[in-house]
C-alpha cells in the first residue's frame, strides 16, 4: 500500500472497489481478482481492495464491527491493540483527569480511537507516511477527525508540554522486514526516550511486550499484564500519577460487540501486589489451579495462592495445589484423581483402564511435546481426562484430572 493506493480506494470507484472485494473476501484469492475485474475494476485497484477487505475479515476479532471502515496494514494489524484493552485504557485515563493526550507512534490510531471515543482530545503522531495517513482515515471514518489528528513526523520531536497525558506504543519490529526486535534501545521510539517520557508528562503510559524482562521496569512505575478471554496479549507501563501498585494482571472477558466501536460488554478482574512475594511450598493436594498467564507474567501467583489457601508443589512451576476448589476468574481448577512419576507405560494403561481416549494436556516444566504424547499413548475409548505434566519437588510427574465447573460469583466491572 502507498499514498496512491490509499487516495484511490478513498474515491468513489474506490468505495464501490471495496464493497465488492468485502463480498469475496475469504475465499479463493484468485477467483476473488477476477470478479473484481470481471466488473470492471481496474488491476491494481481490485488488488488493494482485495487486500484490505482481507484484513478487515481478520481485524474483526480486534476490532469488531468497526472493522468494516477500517485502512489497516499487516505490520499495524498486528501490534494494533485490542478494541476492548484500548477501551479500558482509555476509561482509565479518563477517570484520571486526562483531557489531552499525545499518542506517539499512534500506528493505525486504535488506542487514540478508543481516547477520543472516551472524551479525550489526541494529537497522534506517526514517523510512517501511509500509516499515517490511515490512521487520518481511520479517524474520519469513526467520525472522530475533530478529536483525533494525526501529524507525520519524529514522535521524539513532540512538543508534550502541550498535553497532560502521553501514551506510545513503540515499535518492535523492523521496518521493512518485519523482524521482531528484542534490544528495546534498538525500539522506534528508543527506550531511553520512552521511559524518560515519565518525567515529562504527569500521566504517561507505555504499552509493552508481554514478555518485557521485569528487570527494565522504571523504579515507580506500575507494570500491568492484560490477557483477554485466557490469551495474554499485552503489557502497560502506568508511569507517575498513573501508577497505583506495583504488579497489576487484569484478565477480561469479552461479550458479544454490542456498538461500531466494537468493544461490546466486557467484565475485568485485577489481582494487584509487590511482586515480589513467594507462595509457600507444600504436596500435591485435591485440586490444582492453572493461573492466568497475566497472573504468572506479573508475579503474582503468591497472591493468588494466597487467595484459594493454595502452595506451590515445585517452587519454580506455577501450579496451585488446594484442599478446595477456588471459584477465580483468575485461574482454571482440576480436580487431581491420581498423581503419577511420569512413565509412559504406566500412564499408558492407567488411561487404557480408565477407558479414556480423549486427553486434553497441560504442561509447565516439561520438556514433553503434548502431541506426541498423544500418539503415543494409543488412546481408545468413550471417556476424557485432563492430563497436567509439570513436576513435583524436581521430579517429572503427571496428574491425571478433571474439570471443576462452578459458577463464578464475583464483582465484575462492565465496559
Amino acid at each position: 500500500m502507498d499514498l496512491d493506493q490509499l487516495a484511490a480506494l478513498r474515491t468513489p470507484d474506490g468505495s464501490a472497489a471495496l464493497a465488492a472485494a468485502t463480498e469475496v473476501a475469504g475465499g479463493d484469492p484468485l477467483a476473488a481478482a477476477a470478479a473484481l475485474r470481471s466488473a470492471g475494476v481496474t488491476a491494481g485497484l481490485a488488488a488493494a481492495a482485495l487486500t484490505q477487505a482481507e484484513l478487515r475479515r481478520r481485524a474483526v476479532g480486534k476490532f469488531g464491527p468497526a472493522a468494516a471502515g477500517m485502512f489497516l496494514t499487516r505490520a499495524g494489524l498486528e501490534q494494533a491493540t485490542r478494541g476492548v484493552v484500548a477501551a479500558r485504557r482509555a476509561d482509565r485515563l479518563r477517570a484520571a483527569g486526562v483531557r489531552t493526550l499525545a499518542d506517539l507512534g499512534c500506528g493505525l490510531g486504535a488506542d487514540a480511537l478508543a481516547a477520543a471515543r472516551a472524551g479525550i482530545r489526541v494529537y497522534g503522531v506517526e514517523a510512517d507516511p501511509v500509516t499515517a495517513a490511515m490512521a487520518a482515515a481511520n479517524a474520519e471514518a469513526a467520525g472522530l477527525a475533530d478529536v483525533f489528528t494525526v501529524e507525520c513526523g519524529d514522535a521524539t520531536a513532540f512538543d508534550v508540554s502541550s498535553v497532560d497525558a502521553a501514551f506510545c506504543d513503540p515499535a518492535r519490529r523492523r521496518a521493512g522486514t518485519g523482524r521482531r526486535i528484542f534490544d528495546p534501545n534498538a525500539y522506534s521510539p528508543p527506550w531511553d526516550f520512552v521511559t524518560a517520557l515519565a518525567d515529562r508528562v504527569p500521566h504517561t503510559v507505555v504499552k509493552v511486550a508481554p514478555g518485557l524482562d521485569h528487570s527494565l521496569i522504571p523504579a515507580g512505575a506500575e507494570a500491568e499484564w492484560v490477557s483477554v478471554g485466557g490469551d495474554l496479549v499485552e503489557a502497560a507501563l502506568w508511569c507517575g500519577r498513573l501508577a497505583e501498585v506495583p504488579r497489576r494482571a487484569t484478565v477480561l472477558k469479552e461479550g458479544p460487540p454490542g456498538n461500531a466501536s466494537g468493544t461490546g460488554h466486557h467484565t475485568s478482574h485485577q489481582l494487584t501486589g509487590s511482586g515480589a512475594a513467594e507462595a509457600a511450598v507444600g504436596p500435591v493436594r485435591r485440586y490444582v489451579h492453572d493461573p492466568d498467564p497475566a497472573v504468572v507474567r506479573a508475579h503474582l501467583v503468591a497472591e493468588l495462592a494466597g487467595e484459594l489457601d493454595a502452595t506451590l508443589a515445585d517452587p519454580t512451576i506455577a501450579y496451585l495445589y488446594a484442599d478446595a476448589p477456588g471459584a477465580t476468574p483468575f485461574a482454571r481448577c482440576l480436580e487431581v484423581t491420581d498423581v503419577l512419576p511420569f512413565s509412559l507405560k504406566r500412564l499408558r494403561a492407567l488411561l487404557r483402564e480408565r477407558r479414556v481416549g480423549r486427553v486434553e494436556i497441560l504442561k509447565r516444566g516439561s520438556a514433553l511435546e503434548p502431541e506426541r504424547l498423544r500418539r503415543d499413548l494409543r488412546l481408545a475409548g468413550p471417556e476424557a481426562a485432563s492430563l497436567v505434566l509439570t513436576r513435583v519437588a524436581g521430579a517429572p510427574t503427571v496428574l491425571v484430572c478433571r474439570p471443576v465447573t462452578y459458577p463464578l460469583d464475583h464483582e465484575a466491572t462492565a465496559g
